[in-house]
């Protein structure tokens, strides 16, 4: 990776909402839907969108189950989520150590 290169940034995760959730899930995985909208401060459709395309891309992997009668969605980083953080914080601190 050269010392300056924003092409390699991975649009997937860099949307501000996806990032957030994405953060979020590195530390908390899995994390029941309506506590993750909280935590990005997003509605439900705007999530599901976001979700929808992290999903897509392998990042996350949404679980719908039931506790008792209360229907739960819990969103997990998949391995492959996991691994496209890590190479996303890398770039960017390339980025970072570019500007210093």
């Amino acid at each position: 990776m050269s010392k300056f290169d924003h092409t390699e940034i991975d649009d997937v995760i860099h949307g501000r909402l996806r990032l957030g959730v994405m953060a979020y899930l590195s530390t908390v995985s899995p994390a029941p839907f309506v506590e993750l909208k909280g935590k990005v401060n997003a509605t439900d459709g705007n999530l599901s969108t976001h979700l929808s395309k992290l999903e897509e891309a392998g990042y996350v992997r949404i679980e719908k189950k039931f506790e008792g009668k209360k229907p739960l969605t819990l969103v997990h980083l998949t391995k492959d989520g996991r691994e496209a953080w890590i190479g996303y914080l890398s770039r960017i601190q390339a980025l970072i150590s570019a500007a210093e």
